[in-house]
Parts: C-alpha cells; structure tokens; sequence
C-alpha cells in the first residue's frame, strides 16, 4: 500500500513537471512581449533611451571613485575597475528583486481575468532586469579600456558570475513575489535589506579591512561571492577557484528552491489576495 501510494505521488509530481516545461514553452513567446514591455515602459518618453543603462554607471562610477578613492584606495589597485565590478553586479540584483517583488501585484488586473502561468511576471522583470544590466557592462567595458587594465583569455570566465548571480536573483525575485501577496509590508521592508546589503556587500572597500566578525559576516553573503568571482574575471585574470563556484552554486540552488517552492504553494491564492 505504501509503495502504490508513493509511487502515485511519483506519476503526479513528473506530471506537474511536464506541464511547467509545457507551460514555460508555449508562452515563452508571452515572456518574451513581458520583458520587451518592460524596457519601453522603463525608457518611455526618456531622450536617451537604455542609453542610460551606460551611463548611469558610468557616472555613479566617477562620482563614488572621487568620494573614496582616498578613503579605500591604499590598499586597491584600479579602483574604478574594483568598484565598479561590485557596482553592477549588486545594482542588478537590487533592480531585479525590487522590480520582480512587486510584479504580481502590479499584474493584478490582468492576473484576475485572464489564465497565465503566474511565474512569468516576476521572470519577465528579472529578465528585462538582465537586459540593463548587459548594456550597463558597456559602461565596465569603457572604464576598462580607459585605465588600461591587462585582459587575458580568463575574462571570458566572466560568464559563470552573470550566469550566477542572475539565477540567485530570480529565485529570490520569485519568493518574494510570492511573500509580498500576503505580507505587503516587506514593500517597505525590502528598502532597509537593500540598504544593509550595500554595506555589507564589498563594493567600493577591501573586505580585508574588516575586523573578523564582520569579515565572517560579509563573506557569508552570497552577493560577496558573485562579486569577488566577477572581479577575478574582469580585474584580477585569476581563474576562480573551486570553493568559490560551491559557494555561488549552492547560493543559487537555495535561492531557486525556497523561491519555487514558496511561489508554487501559494500561487492558487493569488487572486484572492490580489
């Protein structure tokens, strides 16, 4: 009896599987007018258009590189380079949580008349999110070129932190998606998270300046890791080491399946709540 019933439970979880993977195929043309939306109604009636994907950056750049350069530079080489690593990485996080947070909410109407497979909407802001965020690395690509950092063959390992810290934050974009439906405080909330992960996120300081406590700490959050991969690539032409792609990758499993399994538990209420 105990085998029949978990062999059910089998047959029904690879059915739900299979009609995920059927859903994600025929609306990926859906997903993809999302993300496209979601970039013209972000450019809308702006005179440069993701023009300001690069320059944004660019000068957050220039003006945090004349406000610490003297503070941290002592003990950083190419710190236009080094903050500005750490300063598209945690911006695409930042933007693409935020905006996937509030994407089913914002959805609403659309969400009470019509079936769609709800995790598109807060997959669609994280993708347009991805978008930005390739264009603003035009931005890095400029500085690089303008302070004469060596390039190696290492650089195109660049790809695994994108790749990284793209599915961390689809997997947090997607939990909170969920857990705002309910707990619409965290709108307010997720404002002083974003702010303590600034600072707790080496962006524009030397984590070896920290005392061990919050060295410890620091380093215990995953955007620290996906910046630190990120700099190897793109400063340093070091290959990152094993420990460091552990570190991310379970980041990122995390992520994916506390954010699924929390969006799929209560996506039926949804509309209820909306």
């Amino acid at each position: 009896m105990e085998e029949q019933k978990e062999r059910i439970e089998r047959k029904v979880g690879k059915t739900k599987v299979k009609t995920y993977i059927h859903n994600f195929i025929a609306y990926k043309e859906l997903l993809k007018e999302l993300v496209q939306r979601d970039i013209r109604i972000k450019y809308r009636r702006s005179f440069l258009g993701m023009l300001w994907s690069v320059l944004n950056p660019l000068g957050m750049m220039i003006i945090m590189t004349l406000v610490f350069s003297h503070v941290f530079r002592a003990g950083i080489d190419n710190f236009p380079v080094y903050l500005m690593c750490g300063q598209v990485i945690f911006n695409f996080f930042n933007e693409a949580t935020t905006m996937a947070m509030q994407s089913i909410l914002g959805n609403a109407p659309l969400i009470r008349k019509v079936y769609l497979p709800k995790y598109l909407f807060p997959m669609s802001k994280v993708c347009s999110c991805f978008v930005n965020f390739l264009t603003s690395c035009i931005a890095l690509a400029l500085v690089v070129v303008v302070t004469r950092t060596p390039l190696t063959w290492k650089l195109v390992l660049f790809v695994f932190p994108i790749l990284y810290v793209f599915l961390f934050s689809l997997g947090i974009g997607i939990l909170l998606s969920a857990v705002v439906v309910t707990f619409r405080d965290l709108q307010h909330l997720y404002g002083v998270i974003i702010t303590g992960l600034t600072y707790l996120t080496p962006i524009f300081y030397p984590i070896e300046i920290l005392p061990g406590w919050v060295k410890t700490l620091v380093e215990m959050n995953p955007l620290t890791s996906f910046v630190e991969m990120f700099r190897d690539a793109v400063l340093y032409g070091v290959v990152p080491g094993m420990e460091l792609h552990i570190r991310c990758i379970a980041a990122c499993v995390v992520a994916l399946v506390l954010g699924i399994w929390s969006f799929i538990k209560q996506q039926d209420t949804f509309i209820l709540k909306v």
